[in-house]
């Protein structure tokens, strides 16, 4: 049991950071709200609220079409990853079968091998086969870099489940395709849900991979619309700082939606992980 000196000593801690991780969002705002006459690259506390900056931003930014990209692009990179992390999962956590160890370790390199390292020679293999310039060039590529932290996640939690709920539907007669889609799968909702957040988030602010792949200005992402507001010599700064809400709304939405099955996938995966 903790003291008063210490619990106090706790709060004061984490306020704190609590403030050192708000203030730069706070910043974005304010700068969002300012007029643009007023706006520069320090903190700026606008006299009157500029909502107009929103409407500029969206209409420069191209965001209804960047928009429907990245959720097409981002949606279907999350549905791939779950299928096939959970099939994947499944087979490291229960199946025994040779190499299952070594192919494990080896897909889990993907967790260590930056986007840097291979966008290039990426790029001339997708432009061989025709996929560059298409949303498979962003989908594909993006699912394979989220598979290594889905099977890893995934093989963790149906490792985590109990062995007598496996042996008792194993005495009821189930298949492992029974066993996989209508008991554990089920019960994995909380990991589910963490997962395709995390996944959805990368996928969402992936810069480099659409500034490589897409030249199609009806194909392009999202954040590549926030380059509109920042040239060689001029930073329209209001402007850029509204963008960038607009970019991170549907991320922030979407944590506050799934908020609890978010913190339930975590909370599960650092106690069983």
């Amino acid at each position: 049991m903790i003291s008063g000196r210490e619990r106090a000593f706790n709060y004061a801690i984490l306020t704190l950071f609590a403030a050192l991780a708000l203030l730069p969002l706070i910043g974005v705002v304010s700068s969002a709200l300012t007029p643009a006459a007023e706006s520069g690259p320090s903190f700026t506390w606008p006299h009157h609220l500029d909502l107009g900056n929103f409407s500029t931003a969206w209409r420069q930014g191209h965001f209804a079409t960047y928009l429907t990209s990245s959720l097409l692009v981002a949606l279907s990179v999350v549905l791939l990853t779950a299928v096939l992390a959970i099939l994947a999962g499944f087979s490291f956590a229960h199946f025994d079968y040779p190499g299952r160890s070594v192919l494990f370790y080896v897909t889990l390199i993907g967790l260590m091998v930056p986007p840097e390292a291979f966008v290039i020679p990426l790029y001339f293999n997708l432009r061989d086969t025709g996929l560059t310039d298409s949303y498979w060039s962003l989908i594909l590529p993006q699912t394979a870099q989220s598979l290594a932290f889905g099977v890893f996640w995934m093989r963790n939690f149906f490792r985590s489940v109990p062995v007598s709920v496996i042996e008792a539907a194993r005495l009821d007669g189930a298949s492992d395709w029974r066993l996989l889609w209508r008991i554990l799968v089920p019960t994995s909702r909380p990991a589910l849900l963490t997962m395709a957040m995390l996944v959805f988030m990368w996928t969402w602010n992936e810069f480099l991979l659409p500034l490589v792949m897409i030249t199609d200005e009806s194909k392009r992402t999202a954040p590549l619309g926030l380059a509109f507001f920042q040239s060689e010599h001029t930073t329209q700064y209001s402007v850029l700082a509204a963008a960038s809400i607009i970019v991170a709304l549907p991320v922030v939405a979407s944590y506050v939606f799934l908020q609890r099955h978010f913190i339930s996938g975590m909370l599960s995966g650092a106690v069983k992980g």
